[in-house]
């Protein structure tokens, strides 16, 4: 055996817990192509598909939207097996109980995404769809928090105990924009779910101007100029405003995870891992505002919109583990700064000299 290795590491586990994680980051995907697509009522029965079983669907009749809403079916069925799986290795083999704790959680989210996905269909309720997609952000943070907790540097932290604390106020202002994104991510799921397609179609400006007007004639004038049909998706006041406040939201994010990396390097130093990582969080999140100009300016198109998602879940979960391990690495430090330990050395030296 590796003598680097932690003897409690097991890797089969971490890369099934791993395997997990990436599944379900395909099915966010997934589920961005079936809302993009406007695909979520292409199969109008749930459990089954079309009156079929569902896992014996005739691959013929996957065409349209019923391609996109019944691969989904099947992924997430695939991703609910090996939470499962992944629950019960956990429950045998797992010797941190808060771990067996999580595992079971697991379950019971994916659970009640499931059902949540099959309660939208079989009830045609769109809002539904938003707590469908933000407990679905949920899980994903949960499996990938898993599959880092299984792995073999995590074992290594653990077992050290000899790592920088985090300074509380970097700790938290992490958070803190971690909380934001995940507020970000549910007006996003809002917006998408009430199929109105682009509230605002212009970029940088909104309607032609700073802040668009939202009196009565204007939002009549621009549903005249719309491309959708008025009587199907017409755009409301509220609606123009829940879209002002996502790209404003989208500068704040921004700016806190630009303040988030420049603490990093200044508090922790380019050496450090957590460093390393804000400023990878950073480049997400510009790639995510690319993404969401690009979805603006392709009048929603569908990949884009897609992979606005995807990147949206990434931000968020990579604030979120980056939390795990910076409060995990302050419970667990021992070591002190140079100067730090040479006073606590003195003191210590002193005090056994005044006993004697």
């Amino acid at each position: 055996m590796n003598k680097n290795c932690p003897t409690n590491y097991n890797p089969r586990m971490h890369y099934f817990a791993l395997l997990t994680a990436v599944f379900t980051f395909l099915l966010l995907g997934l589920g961005g192509l079936v809302t993009s697509h406007e695909a979520g009522m292409s199969v109008p029965d749930w459990p089954n598909t079309y009156g079929y079983n569902m896992f014996l669907f005739p691959i013929g009749k996957w065409v349209g939207g019923v391609f996109y809403e019944h691969t989904h079916r099947l992924l997430a069925s695939v991703v609910g097996l090996l939470t499962v799986v992944e629950a019960i290795w956990f429950g045998v083999s797992e010797s941190r109980r808060w771990m067996r704790q999580l595992g079971v959680v697991a379950v019971v989210l994916v659970i009640a995404q499931g059902v949540l996905g099959g309660l939208r269909v079989c009830w045609h309720m769109d809002e539904l769809g938003i707590f469908h997609g933000t407990t679905a952000q949920i899980f994903f943070i949960l499996v990938c928090a898993l599959a880092l907790c299984t792995s073999r540097w995590w074992w290594a932290l653990t077992a050290a105990g000899k790592w920088t604390g985090v300074p509380a106020s970097l700790r938290w202002l992490v958070l803190a924009t971690t909380v934001l994104i995940f507020g970000q991510l549910i007006l996003g799921a809002t917006m998408r779910h009430q199929h109105a397609g682009l509230a605002i179609s212009d970029f940088p400006l909104a309607h032609g101007k700073l802040w668009p007007d939202t009196s009565t004639a204007a939002v009549a004038s621009y549903n005249a100029d719309r491309v959708e049909l008025i009587s199907e998706n017409p755009i409301t006041a509220a609606q123009i405003i829940m879209q002002m406040i996502h790209r404003l939201m989208a500068l704040a994010i921004l700016l806190a995870v630009a303040a988030c990396a420049a603490q990093a390097w200044r508090q922790l130093g380019g050496r450090d891992g957590l460093t390393r990582l804000a400023t990878g969080w950073l480049l997400l999140i510009l790639v995510q505002v690319g993404l969401g100009i690009a979805t603006i300016l392709t009048n929603k198109a569908a990949d884009i919109a897609t992979l606005h998602v995807m990147v949206g879940a990434l931000s968020l979960v990579t604030g979120a583990l980056w939390c795990v391990i910076s409060f995990r690495r302050s419970a667990g430090s021992t070591d002190l700064a140079p100067d730090n330990a040479i006073s606590a050395g003195l003191k210590n030296h002193l005090a056994l000299a005044g006993n004697k």
